[in-house]
């Protein structure tokens, strides 16, 4: 439910990739980001985007993300995993291994089902990852973020499941309102080396460039939520 929710804006070009030698703030020095205490390493992005690239060039045809894709896909779903670590300890929500491997799974077949009634067939794990621009790499911290969620939406129901459109709506309402306070909470800070962070959809996305603008009416974009609204 929820994997279906976010991954449809997961790959979205950023303007730098990882490229030693960038200019970075001293702040930001060897970070891709910092969100709350944690820190997102260049290094542990770098190895994370290697894994998405060496499962994206299993499907060819198929997995068609550009390099900078994959780099602002990958930190994208970083950052959303510690989000949701937040969002369950705001809630005292607990996941076991258990519980989260099958909310992994029930993500999967979900997403699988929906690859082959578009034609394709033996849709893998791995696939479904890569082409969300998930590195496979990172399928334990999914399941987390699924259970975790999946938890979140009980609990907005009162308790149950919520099997009606709108009881499901209402939900999903609550857990945005939740991730958008968890995040506000971490304070997130993304190294401008790869862009910066929508607030709207959590997701790293190309920093507006001030300087260079091309001559005559410039096209209209949606607004990139700088900050959490709540």
């Amino acid at each position: 439910m929820v994997l279906g929710r976010l991954v449809g804006a997961a790959a979205v070009v950023i303007g730098a990739g990882l490229v030693a030698g960038c200019a970075v703030t001293p702040v930001k020095m060897g970070s891709a980001a910092i969100v709350g205490n944690e820190r997102i390493s260049i290094a542990t992005l770098g190895t994370e985007v290697s894994n998405l690239n060496q499962a994206a060039q299993r499907y060819p045809g198929v997995v068609t993300l550009t390099p900078t894709e994959e780099t602002q896909a990958t930190l994208t779903w970083l950052i959303r995993y510690e989000v949701n670590e937040q969002v369950a300890r705001q809630a005292g929500i607990t996941v076991s291994a258990a519980q989260a491997e099958a909310a992994l799974q029930a993500a999967y077949q979900s997403a699988a089902a929906s690859a082959e009634q578009q034609g394709l067939t033996n849709v893998s794990l791995e696939l479904i990852l890569a082409a969300s621009g998930i590195p496979p790499s990172t399928a334990a911290e999914l399941g987390r973020y699924e259970a975790i969620s999946n938890e979140y939406l009980k609990i907005a129901n009162g308790g149950t499941v919520p099997t009606s459109s709108s009881a499901q709506t209402a939900a999903e309402n609550k857990l945005n309102q939740a991730e958008c306070q968890a995040a506000k909470s971490l304070n997130i800070s993304v190294n401008p080396q790869f862009g910066q962070l929508d607030y709207s959809q959590f997701q790293v996305v190309t920093a507006p460039n001030p300087v260079a603008r091309p001559a005559g009416p410039t096209a209209s974009a949606s607004p990139i939520a700088t900050a959490p609204a709540c």
